[in-house]
């Protein structure tokens, strides 16, 4: 069974028709499950190359609306992000993955003695 291989192009020079996915989302398209076309490699010093999809913009599908029952879906999750499952507060910001908590919860102040 043969396997299939996409072309790889150098940085910059990828032809055009291609586009990565942020560059799809600023046409208002999206790949529309369609198979990577090909790749474009960005070569970086002491590590391997930093390696980008490329989707036909011909095939690509116009980005689908957003609803109010997607919206609150979204605004449901980013609020579950913000709330503290140590203190059960809301944070006011997105809690970082790294720290799993608010940043008064992981870094408490240290008692004063006088």
């Amino acid at each position: 069974m043969a396997t299939a291989t996409v072309p790889v192009y150098r940085w910059r020079l990828a032809p055009d028709g291609l586009a990565t996915r942020r560059q799809l989302r600023t046409l208002g398209l999206r790949p529309g499950g369609q198979a990577v076309a090909a790749q474009v490699e960005r070569p970086r010093r002491r590590r391997g190359p930093l390696v980008a999809y490329l989707y036909r913009i011909d095939r690509a599908r116009p980005v689908r609306p957003m609803t109010a029952r997607r919206a609150a879906a979204l605004a449901k999750a980013n609020a579950a992000r913000r709330w503290c499952p140590t203190c059960r507060r809301d944070a006011g910001y997105v809690i970082p993955a790294s720290l799993g908590m608010c940043s008064p919860c992981a870094y408490p102040e240290p008692d004063q003695h006088v």
